[in-house]
């Protein structure tokens, strides 16, 4: 299993700003090795969120995505104190979720 996502969720007002760093090697299927073959495609294909177990944002994404990557993205109505929850499935059956608390 890949390693855990780093979810940052900081309330201002009545939004919270969520920032997720996820460990991911995210291979386009363009790459050679050094013996001159292809690298196979293996990239995070979706990435969903949750604020308290209700879906509040999904995302379908391909193979342009970088290594590691990053997101950030608002979420109106939230509080300090509520989970935020965000999953992803790679393109090769994998998944990962973790959960923070807005602070």
């Amino acid at each position: 299993m890949a390693d855990p996502m780093r979810i940052r969720a900081q309330a201002t007002g009545d939004k919270a700003t969520v920032r997720v760093l996820m460990a991911h090697e995210m291979e386009s299927g363009q790459r050679k090795d050094s013996a001159g073959n292809l690298v196979p495609a293996w990239f995070i294909s979706e990435v969903s969120a949750t604020l308290n177990g209700k879906v509040v944002m999904t995302a379908e994404w391909g193979p342009a995505v970088s290594k590691n990557p990053f997101l950030q993205f608002t979420i109106k109505g939230a509080k300090a104190g509520d989970k935020v929850g965000v999953s992803w499935k790679d393109s090769k059956g994998e998944s990962r979720s973790d959960e923070a608390t807005v602070s």
